[in-house]
């Protein structure tokens, strides 16, 4: 094992959660890299209602104000003088243009059937865990191929509070009857680490989407590029005994 990520092993163990009973994972960003697609969308139509002065929104103003947010907690933030009836219009019609380009052009995050294969080989149970719509979450599972992979979908506008709340992780554990002690999350939002942690799990966090050094301020337990890194599986191996 390189020395790099053995010392990342020990910094990072997941070994205090054996036996391991589950994994969730969140969608957006976390299955699939679909965060540009939902960048490029909110440019589009935010330049058509001449926001900001027509001037494009830049990806920090998107991973700060944007990323990993439920969408009602986004339309406050971007047009806080909006009636509830225009902001869900301008969401709805958002997210269905999203959908056009994700059917068209989604494709996983590297590793993913490898990490699916893993958790399959261990009958461990798994939940989705998304803010984002069921339309949404339900076409990137169905493009993925993960339709019946996942025991349950949860969502954050079904539960009391969305992400960075920590009701939608503590819900899943709930409906999976699964204990936070042997279960761990990944993550690619500083809304969605947060709202792992909150849970009280361990939070690997994916950088697909998001700086490192904004992810880290969320404080997952380690970070990795996709699943195909050296370090989570490492990490991994103490699931299997080695």
């Amino acid at each position: 094992m390189d020395s790099s990520v053995e010392n990342s092993v020990e910094r990072f163990s997941l070994s205090g959660l054996a036996p391991l009973e589950a994994v969730l994972l969140d969608i957006d960003g976390t299955l699939c890299d679909s965060d540009p697609f939902h960048y490029d969308v909110f440019c589009e139509m935010l330049q058509e209602l001449g926001y900001n002065g027509g001037v494009p929104i830049t990806e920090e103003f998107y991973i700060e104000n944007i990323a990993g947010k439920h969408n009602d907690d986004v339309t406050r933030t971007l047009f806080p003088d909006w009636v509830l009836e225009r902001s869900l219009k301008f969401m709805d019609d958002k997210e269905a243009m999203f959908r056009r380009l994700a059917s068209e052009k989604l494709k996983p995050v590297n590793g993913l059937n490898k990490l699916r294969k893993w958790i399959e080989d261990r009958g461990l149970k798994r939940a989705a865990v998304s803010n984002t719509p069921r339309a949404n979450a339900e076409l990137i599972i169905s493009i993925l191929g993960l339709s019946d992979f996942f025991d349950v979908l949860i969502l954050g506008n079904e539960c009391p509070h969305a992400k960075p709340h920590p009701d939608p992780y503590l819900k899943a554990l709930e409906v999976l009857k699964v204990s936070k002690d042997h279960t761990f999350i990944f993550e690619d939002s500083v809304s969605g680490i947060k709202a792992g942690v909150a849970a009280g799990m361990p939070v690997i966090g994916l950088t697909t989407g998001n700086p490192e050094e904004v992810l880290m301020e969320a404080q997952p337990t380690f970070l990795i590029p996709d699943y195909d890194d050296a370090k989570l599986w490492a990490a991994l191996e103490v699931f299997d005994g080695k």
